[in-house]
């Protein structure tokens, strides 16, 4: 029964849904004139907030484009790609190739969501290019859908971020330690729920006809492919092949990092980005296949780059106008301390499909999330932590951060929207009744 609803589903929004970008203009246009209609007294404040916020965020989105992009380079190293293919060719049945390529998918998204992408979609396609019986867009899916995963692990926004000195709601919570925070054991929990009950919901999806199988798209020549007019043993040609240079260089990352957690420096985005770069230099094969490697990430994110601003905007309009302020209270008021987690969780969710960034939504919440909590008794560790799950929870219902992935496979948003809205409703279920009982 559920892989026939999920299939008409699945066709109904591959027919209404516009593209990504469509999408984002639209969510800046409806902020607007819901502000509007909040603060009609001052309408040029919503055009100052909007052109202001659009650029506040620039350096923590190239934090978020840097942690993106290392972590695709590193995905792309030869020998990663050869283990993916070693464990695709494994895969014997459609629904192993469900699970295995969801549960690869999750250890990336553990490890860096950068490095979730290109392995989810190199997993996706190496999997789907040896079972003709899986259907494509259902695997692209379950690739993706690990991204509820990622604030439990290495690369969670918030969870990091708290974890910085400096940050910004630093005065009121502290730095909070990761084990507050990734590792507390209700995260634990709530991830090894979702990592088991995951899989099985997306097995009970799978169609049984109308499958659609991988399609391998036409590669474009890369003009770098090409053969270079420069002798092989040119000194220019040695420097740029040598494995010397990108292994030193990598070294000098490798031993800040070291340094650094020895003198008790905590895990941060700076420090995940200086690793994930570093163990890029070292395993490419030399500076200039890491380069390309790297104009290769660059591509898939172009999406990303270009409406991150727009969410920015989106986010510092939310803060201008009192929307997110009167979302966030309206939910936080009904709530008490037993419960003050769940309403921050689903006052996440909703927030973050009109701003969809774990770091800008924690600009955006922290400051009234945080004081309520502690308020009413809440550990600041716990009121992050349940901001970060709805963050990731309903980036199964806004499709910016599957672009990268469907970027590098070849299909559109439209095509994979209809399974993840359906997994978000499982997600959405299981971690509100465990967060009763976990924090």
């Amino acid at each position: 029964m559920l892989n026939r609803m999920a299939g008409r589903f699945s066709k109904l929004v591959e027919r209404y849904l516009p593209d990504a970008f469509v999408i984002a203009v639209l969510m800046t246009l409806f902020v607007f004139v819901v502000g509007f209609f909040m603060k009609p007294q001052a309408p040029m404040e919503l055009f100052q907030s909007f052109g202001d916020g659009f650029w506040v965020y620039l350096a923590f989105t190239m934090q978020m484009v840097l942690l993106l992009m290392t972590g695709m380079t590193l995905a792309s190293v030869p020998a990663v790609g050869r283990l993916l293919e070693a464990l695709a060719s494994k895969v014997k049945t459609a629904n192993q190739a469900y699970v295995v390529t969801f549960l690869i998918s999750s250890l990336a998204y553990y490890i860096n969501w950068g490095l979730a992408v290109v392995v989810g979609a190199i997993m996706a396609r190496e999997v789907g290019r040896r079972n003709k019986n899986a259907h494509f867009p259902l695997l692209v899916a379950a690739a993706y859908t690990p991204t509820v995963l990622y604030t439990a692990g290495l690369s969670s926004s918030i969870g990091l971020t708290v974890a910085t000195k400096g940050h910004f709601l630093e005065k009121v919570m502290g730095v909070i330690p990761i084990s507050e925070t990734i590792f507390h054991p209700g995260t634990i929990i709530i991830f090894f729920a979702l990592l088991i009950t995951i899989p099985i919901f997306i097995v009970l999806m799978a169609p049984k006809k109308d499958i659609i199988p991988y399609n391998p798209p036409v590669k474009k020549t890369d003009i770098e492919d090409m053969p270079s007019e420069t002798a092989v043993d040119a000194p220019a040609a040695r420097l740029e092949n040598t494995p010397f240079l990108g292994i030193i260089t990598g070294l000098i990352g490798l031993v800040y990092v070291i340094y650094g957690f020895v003198n008790g420096k905590d895990l941060d985005l700076n420090m995940i980005n200086m690793l994930f770069l570093s163990l890029g230099l070292i395993l490419h094969r030399s500076l200039f296949q890491y380069a390309k490697a790297f104009k290769e990430a660059a591509g898939a994110i172009s999406p990303i780059i270009l409406q991150f601003p727009f969410y920015a905007g989106i986010i510092a309009v939310l803060g201008s106008s009192g929307l997110a302020e009167a979302i966030i209270n309206g939910m936080t008021s009904v709530a008490s301390k037993d419960t003050f987690d769940i309403f921050t969780y689903w006052t996440a969710g909703l927030v973050n499909i009109l701003a969809p960034s774990g770091g800008g939504q924690w600009a955006l919440q922290g400051p009234l999330q945080v004081p309520a909590g502690i308020q009413l008794g809440v550990n600041p560790a716990i009121t992050a932590m349940a901001v970060g799950w709805g963050d990731a929870w309903t980036n199964l219902i806004q499709p910016f951060w599957a672009l990268p992935i469907l970027s590098v496979i070849g299909l559109h948003i439209r095509h994979i929207m209809g399974y993840c809205i359906l997994l978000s409703v499982w997600v959405g279920l299981i971690t509100t009744v465990l967060m009763f009982f976990v924090y």
